[in-house]
């Protein structure tokens, strides 16, 4: 499916489960939006304190050094409005009150576009299918579709707090098997690596990521048929106007 044009999209919403998971997947694609113009948000479902295993901080240090990294990450490119929501690494799932905090961030910053993981298991690739990934891309779903559009869904989201319905044009999928729209993101290729670097917990232990980073970008162009040695990000576009 095509996407609608970036020149009809005035704001993004990207929701994942941890910390650095908006970054691997669609950060070359948010960066180039963002230099058109586009405003974005990120929503972090989880604290990320499963994410230490290969470093030097405890488990009751993770959340806050990942958070910092986090925000370190977005400034790169200039990703500000950043909300952690806190949920345990590990344990999330796709309940009603999960539903309802990710509805409150939709109807709050009101996105023409979401981006989101995928809430179906991806053989090919196990790392993008970690049980909070499908949760969170789960939860964002049925938040989008029925509830957000929905006056009479979590009636005290506009009672109380005067958050109105928001009908989200059209979400872009990340980490799905067969995805089906592919951005080039060449140019954008080494802010990606130095938004990766800021999330030193996770990535610095790790003196391949820049070729690894490139190798699955490359591998990604060659599917969506672009020319040999670019680079490219993959989603799977769901039309939800």
């Amino acid at each position: 499916m095509e996407p609608i044009s970036d020149s009809e999209i005035k704001r993004v919403l990207v929701i994942n489960a941890h910390p650095d998971d908006s970054d691997f997947g669609a950060s070359g694609t948010i960066a180039q939006w963002i230099k058109q113009g586009i405003e974005v948000s990120y929503v972090l479902c989880t604290n990320g304190d499963q994410g230490g295993e290969e470093s030097e901080y405890t488990k009751e240090e993770m959340p806050a050094v990942r958070q910092r990294e986090q925000r370190a990450a977005g400034a790169v490119i200039g990703v500000t409005d950043i909300t952690f929501l806190n949920y345990v690494d590990g344990h999330l799932e796709p309940t009603l009150q999960l539903r309802k905090d990710l509805v409150r961030q939709i109807r709050r910053v009101k996105p023409d576009r979401m981006v989101c993981q995928s809430p179906e298991r991806n053989w090919e690739r196990i790392g993008a299918s970690h049980p909070d990934h499908l949760a969170a891309g789960e939860a964002a779903i049925q938040a989008v579709y029925p509830d957000s559009r929905n006056p009479y869904a979590f009636t005290d989201l506009l009672e109380k707090e005067g958050l109105e319905p928001w009908r989200v044009r059209e979400v872009w999928m990340m980490g799905f098997a067969h995805p089906d729209h592919f951005v080039d993101i060449t140019d954008t290729f080494d802010l990606k690596v130095k938004v990766l670097k800021e999330h030193a917990s996770q990535t610095s232990h790790n003196a391949e990521l820049e070729n690894m980073l490139r190798e699955w970008g490359q591998r990604n162009a060659g599917i969506g048929g672009l020319p040999e040695g670019r680079i490219a990000e993959a989603f799977k576009i769901v039309n939800t106007n």
